[in-house]
């Protein structure tokens, strides 16, 4: 197992907090995903976490609505 040290996930995220709130989401949506159950695959936390290193997960950050509003 791959261990993602913070500066690795800050380097794509504005922090390291950001970074594994990216990558969790990432993993909910791999996961409704169809997957092939047959070989060993990794882990959809592991998988999204390797893709926020390299950069290949764009998002943004959506202000957060008062009640209210």
């Amino acid at each position: 197992m791959r261990v993602f040290t913070p500066g690795e996930i800050a380097a794509h995220a504005a922090n390291k907090y950001l970074g594994v709130l990216v990558a969790a989401k990432y993993a909910r949506v791999l996961n409704d995903f169809p997957r092939d159950r047959a070989g060993r695959e990794k882990k959809l936390t592991t998988r999204s976490l390797e893709e926020l290193s390299k950069g290949a997960i764009d998002y943004r950050v959506m202000p957060r609505r008062r009640p209210g509003e």
